[in-house]
């Protein structure tokens, strides 16, 4: 069962953006990917929002996400959280053990 986290961090003047780039010059961001059972840890940004940056994080199971949320680097990601003043909207997704329904097949483009 993989949990994928979606984060949107919203700031003003540029601040998650800023954010997500200190993240990333720290090493914050390659020293989650390597975390045992993260699969994606991944940054974007809205087109039609210039205040947010969604962070696209995925695990392989709560266990995971455990570890993680127990680690030193949580209190990095808080610091530089508030560093930047940034609000958080959280959406939290189980994926769907049985796959893509045969019907919804023909619609995707591989």
């Amino acid at each position: 069962m993989t949990i994928t986290i979606n984060i949107y961090y919203t700031g003003k003047e540029g601040n998650a953006l800023k954010f997500a780039k200190e993240m990333m010059s720290k090493g914050v961001v390659e020293r989650i990917r390597s975390a045992e059972g993260n699969l994606k840890y991944e940054y974007f940004a809205p087109l039609e929002d210039e205040t947010t940056i969604l962070l696209i994080d995925s695990w392989t199971d709560k266990a995971a996400i455990d570890r993680h949320h127990a680690s030193s680097m949580m209190q990095e990601i808080t610091d530089l959280r508030e560093k930047y003043d940034l609000t958080m909207k959280v959406e939290r997704y189980v994926s769907d053990e049985d796959g893509v329904p045969e019907t919804d097949q023909k619609s995707i483009r591989e």
